[in-house]
Formats: C-alpha cells, structure tokens, sequence
C-alpha cells in the first residue's frame, strides 16, 4: 500500500485552515472596518470624490501598522479591497503553521506538530481584529528559526543573519508587541543551543565568537525598537484618570495599570483560544488538537529520543522554553497600560498554545503520518465550524448592506451604537458600523484609528468632534458634537429615543436594516 505524501496533507491542511476567510462575504472582526476604512483612506488620499485630501494626510513616519496597511494597499492595484484583505489574512492563517514548522525543523524536530496551530490563527485576537498583532505572529515564530539558523548553521552563517535582521524589523512594522516576546524568546535560544565550534575547553571569548552574527542580526531590530518604544515611553503621558483611551497615571504606575488576577486568567485562558461563535463549535477543533499533541507525547514517552547528557536534553528543551515564556506573559503581564496598550496579556495565549502543542515529539516513526492524518481531521472541523459561523455572521451583517445605498456621497458620520452585539458570534462586531458606510461613499465616520500614532495617516488639522468614547453613545452632545455630521448610524435603539423632537424638524429616518437605523439631515 502507496505512503501517502506527508506535503499532499500538509497542503490539505492549509487549504481547510484558510478555508473559513472565503466562504462568507463579511468576516467577524470587530476592528476590521476601521482597518479597511484607513486602507482606503491611505490607497484613495488625493481622491477628489471623497472627503479624504480634505481631512487626511499621510504620516510620514515608521509606525507599527505600517506594514499591514501599506501591503493591502499595494494589493488594492490588483484586487478589490476586501479580496486584498482576504489574501493578506490567508497569508497570516497559513503563514502559522508554515513559519512554526520552520522553527521545528531548525530545532532538528518533526515538524508534524505545525498543522497544530491552525485554530490558534483565529480566537480572541483575530476576533477582537488586531490583525496587525496576528500578522506579527508568524514573523516572530520565523526570527526564532533564523536565529537557530545563524547559530547552528556555521557555513550561511552570514545568509541566516541577512535574513534575522530583515524579519525582526519586519515584526515591527507590524506590531510591537510581538518583539516583547523576542526580547526573551531569543537570549533563551542563545543560551540553550550548541554552535559547531563548541568545545570543553573553550574560553569565553572563543565561546563568543561563532555567536556574534546572531547577536549582530539582532542589532537593527533592537535599535528600531528603542528608537519608537523607549523615546515614546519616555514622552510624559497625557494624564485624565478615568478617561477613556488615555493615561489615568504615570505609565507604569498601579493607578495605571490594569491586571486580572491568577486565577482570572487561569480561567479565561482556553476560553481565549477559542471564543468566536456563541455556539462554542469553534471548540471542537481545539479539543481535537489538544487531544492528538496528547497523543504525541504518549508516543514520544513510549520511545524517547536519544539524548546526549545534560546539553543534550537541555537542546531538546528549546521548544518547551519558547512555549513556557510566552505562558508566562500571559500569566505575569497587566491587561491593559492605559493610554498606551490593551489587551496586552490575552495576546500571548494562541502563541503560547501553538508553541505548546508543537512539543509533541511522536519519536516512534509509524505513529507519524496518522498522526498527520489526525491534525488534517482538525483543520477539517475547524474549516466546517468557523465557516458555517461566519456565513451565518455574514447573513446578519447583511443590515450593512441595507443601509448603504441609503447614504449620501462624501458623508460625515457618526456612529450612536448602543448594541454592537451579534446574534452569531460573542464580540461586538457592529461597534464600528459608521466606518462601513463612510468607507462605502468615500465619506468619514466620527471615530478613526487616525487618532492614535501608530497609524500612517493622521488628521490634517482638528480630529472631527465626537464623544470621548465610541462604546459609550449615550455621552454625546448633539447640539455641539453632532452639529458636524450630516448621517447618523443607530443600533440597540430605537431613533427616536435618541434624537426627541431633532427627528421631526432636523432629522428624517431614511433606512433601517437588521437592528440599525440611518438618519440623515434634512
């Protein structure tokens, strides 16, 4: 009987692992349409149909959504925009498991475990539409690799190490976030892992020498991080304690810092990794992949690996260590520094569990490809769940469509979203309705990730005047906020308890779709 070709499954896997982001038209993530909103901005700046030369301006400066927002926008010549999109996060679903089974390999280990981390590429993060983080992901599993490279492989020394600069300030220029994992995921390797020169008797600097183009292939990332990190903590901090999306204190001072609790985390950590639809079926593909890395392991406890001694084991430990790191920051990190970072822990749980799962050795050879076949079982169930989730997500986000043609062109809209909560999935995907019908008529919602300096696009003057925050509607000012804007978006409630007697001598109700309703001017 013909061996199946390991790449056919592996090929298999990824095909059904991206299989979810193309059979429904919108995808469940809530800051996508801010996302795609400043993409269009960016690749339409000097449209004279929009208001966008108007308000905006390019920021001529390195910023972390640099990458992922200028990529898509290259991508926008060739395809429309959300196809670009859709390519861009195929990439990243793909990128997952390709880029960890470049780390395993260059660990010298079965790379099998790498279809593993297929249902770890959706989950809180992807939900929440921190895409930029999620880009970085693959990137940071691929540094690790070119830094065993450099380390390990003596004659492309020099190649390895082109390559280890490139990717590190590549994963800046997606997100920061992901370096602080580096920071302590790279002097791990460093110290764990054995150079071809290695001998008992070498002196420290002999010891040294054969590790310098790692250390040097790190150099230009690190110097790029000080340059945005270091001088931006170091600017003093915009201090409104209880204010939205600002300082409450000193950077990192209690009265600024958000933390949950051990044992908050400890309960949150596999609702995290598998969060998306009400229903839980986005689980199944996370109980089968834990189950066969479990399996893994008994095979590897059945007929262990040689070792050779302490260093020996201590090599063979590399994996675990990246995988406990990342737990940790998980575990020991605040979830949020105000006025500079949120959500700051809750993103190193789907690294944490890709790393994790893919120290299942399975050191007995005929366990391997159906073992193989089992993590293809998964992405099946993955690709099954998820897609029939988010063509079900997609039917009721439909309501979008409903009230776009009812929107003028170059509108100033403000968003008044009560309830951005979705029948289908568990994030509030509707919160940011006003930047789907400003980017659909080349218009401008009340709120934009143009606010926040890690954007390449900033505002040309003021910021257009709205609330201090988008989830809270219910503080606006009508009479000075609202002045500005000539449509208005309501969800969760009803116009009328909103606008009063504005609706019968200012305002007319001109749509209505799903649980959203569109006001214009008269």
């Amino acid at each position: 009987m013909t061996t199946p070709n390991p790449r056919f499954i592996h090929l298999a896997a990824l095909l059904l692992g991206a299989l979810p982001l193309w059979v429904s038209r919108h995808l469940p993530m809530v800051d996508l349409p801010q996302h795609l909103y400043l993409i269009s901005v960016l690749h339409r700046l000097d449209d004279p149909t929009t208001l966008y030369p108007q308000l905006f301006e390019a920021r001529h400066a390195l910023t972390p959504y640099l990458g992922y927002y200028y990529l898509v926008s290259a991508l926008n010549w060739l395809l429309p925009l959300e196809v670009a999109n859709r390519v861009f996060l195929t990439a990243y679903v793909v990128g997952l498991p390709l880029s960890l089974g470049f780390l395993l390999r260059s660990l010298g280990r079965p790379t099998w475990p790498s279809l593993l981390a297929l249902p770890f590429a959706y989950g809180d993060s992807f939900g929440w539409g921190f895409i930029n983080y999620c880009a970085a992901l693959p990137l940071t599993l691929l540094c690790c690799g070119l830094f065993v490279r450099t380390l390990e492989d003596a004659p492309r020394r020099r190649k390895w190490m082109g390559g280890l600069a490139l990717c590190l300030v590549t994963v800046l220029l997606f997100h920061v976030q992901a370096f602080g994992f580096l920071a302590l995921g790279l002097p791990w390797l460093l110290l764990t892992t054995r150079v071809p020169e290695d001998t008992t008797a070498q002196g420290l600097a002999q010891r040294l020498r054969p590790r310098v183009p790692a250390l040097l292939g790190v150099v230009p990332g690190v110097a790029l991080f000080l340059g945005w990190v270091v001088l931006r903590f170091g600017e003093p901090p915009d201090i409104q304690p209880g204010a939205p999306w600002k300082a409450w204190g000193p950077t990192f001072s209690p009265q600024n810092l958000a933390w949950k609790g051990f044992e908050q985390n400890r309960a949150e950590l596999f609702d995290v990794l598998a969060n998306t639809l009400r229903d839980g079926s986005d689980r199944w593909a996370l109980y089968g992949v834990v189950a066969v890395a479990v399996v893994g392991w008994v095979a590897g406890l059945l007929r262990p690996a040689a070792t050779s001694g302490l260093g020996g084991a201590v090599t063979r430990a590399r994996l675990l260590g990246l995988g406990l790191l990342a737990l940790a920051l998980f575990f020991l990190l605040p979830f949020d520094i105000r006025g500079y970072v949120y959500y700051l822990n809750t993103r190193y749980a789907h690294l944490a569990a890709a790393l994790l799962v893919a120290t299942a050795p399975a050191t007995v050879p005929e366990w391997r490809t159906p073992l193989r076949w089992a993590a293809l079982a998964c992405a099946l169930v993955l690709a099954l769940t998820l897609g029939q989730g988010f063509r079900a997500f997609s039917r009721e986000a439909t309501e979008w469509e409903g009230l776009v043609s009812a929107t003028a062109p170059k509108p100033r809209v403000m968003g008044l979203i009560y309830d951005g909560g979705s029948r289908v999935v568990r994030f509030p995907v509707f919160i940011h309705s006003a930047a789907v019908l400003a980017r659909e008529r080349g218009g401008v919602p009340n709120f934009t990730f143009a606010s926040t300096p890690h954007s390449p696009l900033k505002y040309r003057g003021e910021m257009p005047p709205t609330f201090p925050s988008e989830w809270r509607p219910q503080d606006v000012d009508l009479d000075t906020q609202g002045a500005w804007y000539d449509h208005f978006i309501v969800r969760g409630a009803h116009p009328s308890q909103v606008f009063g007697e504005r609706l019968q001598s200012e305002l007319v109700v001109v749509g209505q779709s799903g649980r959203s309703w569109l006001v214009r001017r008269r």
